[in-house]
Order: structure tokens, then sequence, then C-alpha cells
């Protein structure tokens, strides 16, 4: 099994487990996440952008995975995807490095399914 096919498994695995225990946080929580990235004054993919920027900047590799899916599912090109890079490593200097590295593979593997 691909890693692609790993993260999206342990993800909706996880998440599964976490909503199951019933916690009106979580629940909120994720509805909340879920509702931001839906277009408004700004596009859904315009939003996934500033998700990813952000998710590289925090050095989270899993937001980074999920918003690199997201970007990819509406269709931000390759391009775009290193300008949005750029602008991550710009604000979070060269510590943002090793996690575009890894997002740039991952952009990879989404790139050849």
């Amino acid at each position: 099994m691909n890693s692609v096919q790993n993260f999206r498994e342990y993800r909706a695995k996880m998440n599964k487990i976490i909503l199951a225990e019933d916690n009106l946080f979580f629940k909120r929580f994720y509805n909340l996440d879920t509702r931001t990235y839906e277009e408004g004054a700004l596009s859904a993919q315009t939003k996934e952008m500033l998700g990813l920027v952000s998710s590289l900047v925090l050095r989270c590799d899993d937001c980074v995975k999920y918003h690199l899916e997201k970007c990819f599912e509406l269709n931000v090109t390759r391009s775009q995807i290193f300008e949005i890079f750029s602008v991550a490593n710009l604000v979070g200097g060269s510590i943002v490095i090793p996690h575009t590295r890894r997002a740039v593979e991952y952009w990879d593997l989404l790139s050849a399914q």
C-alpha cells in the first residue's frame, strides 16, 4: 500500500475513533474546520492554499498532507504549489525546508496516482 493510501486510511480511522467518543469539543472543532474551508468570500481553493502555508509554517506534516490533497483536488497547479512553498519558507524561515521536501515528495505521489 502506498503512503498516500496509508495516510488517508489512518486519518479516517483515527478521526472515526475520536468522533465516536461523542465529545462536544471535538464535534464542534471538526465541524468548524470543515466549514472554514467552504466557499465564501474567498474560494475554497484560496482557503486551502492558506491552510497549506499555515501548516508548513507550523511544521505539521499531517496538516501539510491534508492541505496538499485538498489543493490537488481543487486543481492547484505545481507552479502554484511552489509559490505557496515560497511564501511559507519566507514567513517560516529555513526550518520549513525539511517540511517542504516532504511536501514536494507527497505532491509528486499525488500527481503519480
